[in-house]
């Protein structure tokens, strides 16, 4: 069964970038069908989908990121990577990621991490 878990620095300081790191284990990030998203939940608000990376390398992202977020993985440690420029406290949440057969992760679908609360504070 496939695990994913989340981990990166807890506090980011405004205006720095955000790098978080989602180790798989249980199975490859390059299996054929699956795609390997963010998610993010900031207090008090829904879930938003970030951005994602096909099992063949391609990346999608939200609209509303795109110009700040970029996704890249290591096969070679079967991991992938969001960083998320210019960061500011609207930024804080909790992240996640997640694997799905459709390029925009559903939470009751899936295999998602437990996520890792990121706080943006100077």
């Amino acid at each position: 069964q496939v695990q994913l878990q989340e981990s990166g620095p807890g506090l980011v300081k405004p205006s720095q970038t955000l790098s978080l790191t989602c180790t798989v284990s249980g199975g490859s990030i390059t299996t054929p069908i699956y795609y390997w998203s963010w998610i993010r939940q900031p207090p008090g608000k829904g879930l938003e989908w970030m951005g994602a990376i096909g099992y063949s390398g391609s990346t999608y992202y939200s609209p509303s990121l795109k110009s700040r977020a970029s996704i890249f993985r290591d096969t070679s440690k079967n991991q992938f990577t969001l960083q998320l420029s210019s960061v500011t406290p609207e930024d804080t949440a909790v992240y996640y990621c997640a694997r799905d057969r459709v390029v925009t992760a559903r939470r009751d679908f899936g295999s998602w991490g437990q996520g890792t609360q990121v706080t943006v504070s100077s």
